[in-house]
Order: C-alpha cells, then structure tokens, then sequence
C-alpha cells in the first residue's frame, strides 16, 4: 500500500492545526458550534475552490463521495447543506482573513528564499487596483449597485515577489479605489505602481513624506510647471524627463517632487506619460515598472477563470466574504505549488489537474515535478518465504 495521504491532506498541511485552532479561538469562531467545527468548514470551502464546485450541493455531495477519505483530513462525515449554509452565514469571516495573513507570510518567506527577481532594486515593488465582482441585485440586495445588478469591489496589493495577494480589502460596489487607498499603510521604500484611478496629489504628497515611491500615469489634462529637465538615455524610446509640480501644489518655494517621464511605445506613433516620486531611477526602469502593473491585471483574470468567486453559495455579506477570502488563500496555494514545482506549471493548468487528483493517494511533490509520471506500483505485502522442513530422526520417526 501507498505510505502517503491524498493530495488534498497533503496540502493541508500547510495550515497546522494549533494555529488554525488558536486563530478560532482568537475570533471566537467556535462560539455555539454543535459537532461541525471550524476546521470542517474550512475544509469545505477549501474543497470549493479547488474542485470548483458550483453550489451548496455540489461541496457537501463531493464530500460525501469521497466520506472514505474525509478522516485524514480531519473531518469526521460530510456536512448537511444546511449546516454549511448557517456556518458560512453566522461564523466570522475575519478568520479566514487571518488564515491569509498566516499563510502570506509563509509565502513569502519561501518568495524571498528563491531569490527570483525582475528588478534589480531591492525595494518591495506592489501593485494597487480594484475590482468588480457582481451578482444578481435581487438576491443581495444589500450589494445595491445599479438598477438589477450588485456588485461588490476588491481592492488587492499584488506582491511582485512570487506574484502573490499581499492584502486585500472588499467594500461595496460604489466605494472608489481612493478611499481605500488613503486607509493603506506601506513600509518605507516600497514602490508602489498604479492606474490613474488613484490620482490624488495630496495623497501622493503624503506617500512622498512617508518614504513611499510610487509609479502612475500622468492625465492627459493635468497642469503643471516644468523645474528642470533631465539628461535622456542613450538607449530606449524615452522623450522627455522632467521634474514638476501640479499647479494645484505650486506655492512659493515649493520644491518638486514629481518626475514625469515620457516615452514612445513599441508602434514608434504613440506615446505613453508616466509619473514617479522616485528620483534616482532610471527613465526606462520607471517605464518597465508601470509595464509590470500588467500582472495585477492578470491576478484578476485568473482570480475569476479559475476559482469559485463570480458564483456564490451563499446570499449573506458574511457568506460572500468568506468565499472571496477562501479564494484568496486557495491563490497562496497556488502559488506556493508554483514556487516549489520544478515543473513549469501554468495556473489553469495546475488548477485543472489539482481537481481531478484532489483525492488521489500520491505523494503531493513528486506529483508536482513530475505531473505526467505514472504512480508507483502498490506494495503487495510481504512475500512468504518457503522454509525447508526439520529433517526427522529415523529413531524419533519409529
């Protein structure tokens, strides 16, 4: 026999039991529980997202096809529809938010370890932006957004460091990016890259104060005063670098603060104008920075092709915020699988073949490297030695 669990205990290894279980404590999470745990629900929705499971029936009947296999993962049976429903309605979706947080930091301890990097500053480069997630209006009403739909926004930091959430915060529908942005804290040096949605110079003046570099794009009618303008590279396509100030700021003795940097793109007929605080990059680099901002858009893309976020199996904010939040961590997995593999796996790839082998009893980074490779045969057991008989005495045999 196999001397391994299946593929889905093996990833939930990931999440130990005493911090997941100090974590339920901490938010109260198992206040009035009866037989179905926290644990059991995390389980669940885990299961969700990474066998894509469309409804309330579709977890609880793949979990009840699979009741043989359940125990390993700590789950004694398969839970009603009806107990998953009220656990997902009445139990704080700020612990899964937690379980992120936790499993972030594992994350990118093992981003940081790999060494790989774009960029060769050593800044931690994160990308700012929102998203629409909607639904039906007359099933959550609560979500109003505009006449039949509801919409709710998630705004994310992307971490460029493994490609990975790094935070996230979910807001109705008609809260702007900006809002939330100004509620944000950053490390000193952080390089943060963005659309123009955050345009805002006050805010941007407070970024400045903080130590925190930014890259955007500049409105096509912002005003401004030009102070000086900087040498130009030998190579590339950058037309224009200067330093500036928005007539909205420009007071007496004001000093500038803003590049802005102008460069034409690859079609050599248009050009792209992009603003940055940080003064001693290079124009390209600046230029390849707000390139990357691209992956965000991407995170998003896959967010929603690959994982169970533009469906719900419950009605409820609670319910909601506790799938996105499931779905955030099931992309750390993801991710982290990325980071370990030697295979290059690619994330719809990964996810296709993760749930059809969800419950396969394999060793989970042997599979991971060599995804195509037949398992190994079962053991049969012990082989049974034939023993020669004693030879008898002819005087005993009398």
């Amino acid at each position: 026999m196999l001397r391994v669990a299946s593929l889905f205990s093996q990833l939930l290894q990931l999440f130990p039991r005493t911090e997941f279980e100090a974590l339920v404590s901490q938010h109260k999470a198992d206040r009035n529980q009866k037989g179905f745990t926290c644990w059991g629900q995390f389980v669940a929705m885990l299961f969700c997202q990474l066998g894509r499971a469309q409804s309330l029936r579709e977890i609880c009947g793949g979990l009840a096809a699979s009741e043989g296999k359940l125990k390993h993962l700590g789950v004694p049976s398969a839970p009603n529809r009806s107990t998953l429903s009220y656990a997902n309605a009445h139990r704080p979706w700020e612990l899964y938010r937690s379980v992120f947080q936790q499993l972030y930091q594992r994350c990118q301890q093992l981003s940081t370890q790999s060494g790989k990097r774009k960029f060769r500053f050593r800044n931690k480069l994160l990308s700012l932006d929102a998203t629409m997630v909607e639904f039906c209006a007359s099933l959550m009403d609560w979500a109003y957004y505009q006449r039949s739909k509801g919409a709710v926004k998630l705004h994310l930091l992307l971490d460029h460091d493994g490609l990975m959430p790094a935070f996230a915060v979910l807001t109705d529908g008609k809260t702007q990016e900006i809002t939330v942005a100004r509620q944000m804290r950053f490390p000193r040096g952080t390089i943060l890259v963005f659309d123009k949605g955050y345009t805002q110079y006050e805010w941007w003046r407070e970024l400045t104060q903080q130590g925190v570099y930014f890259v955007s794009r500049l409105r096509d009618n912002t005003r401004y005063t030009v102070f000086e303008s900087r040498p130009l590279p030998a190579k590339g396509r950058v037309l224009t670098d200067e330093l500036i100030v928005p007539d909205q700021q420009l007071q007496p003795g004001v000093r500038p603060y803003l590049r802005r940097i102008e460069v034409l793109l690859e079609d050599m007929k248009t050009t792209m104008v992009f603003v940055t605080n940080h003064l001693r990059l290079s124009a390209n680099t600046v230029a390849a920075i707000y390139k990357d901002r691209w992956q965000i858009e991407l995170f998003f893309k896959s967010l929603k092709q690959t994982l169970r976020i533009k469906t719900f199996v419950g009605t409820t904010p609670n319910a909601v915020q506790v799938q996105i939040w499931t779905a955030l961590i099931a992309m750390l997995v993801l991710r982290w699988l990325k980071l370990k593999a030697r295979f290059a796996w690619s994330l719809s790839n990964l996810v296709a073949l993760l749930r059809q082998q969800l419950f396969v009893y394999r060793d989970l980074w042997t599979w991971l490297d060599s995804p195509f490779q037949p398992p190994p045969a079962p053991w049969a057991g012990p082989v049974q030695l034939n023993l020669p008989l004693p030879l008898l005495d002819s005087r005993s045999a009398r």
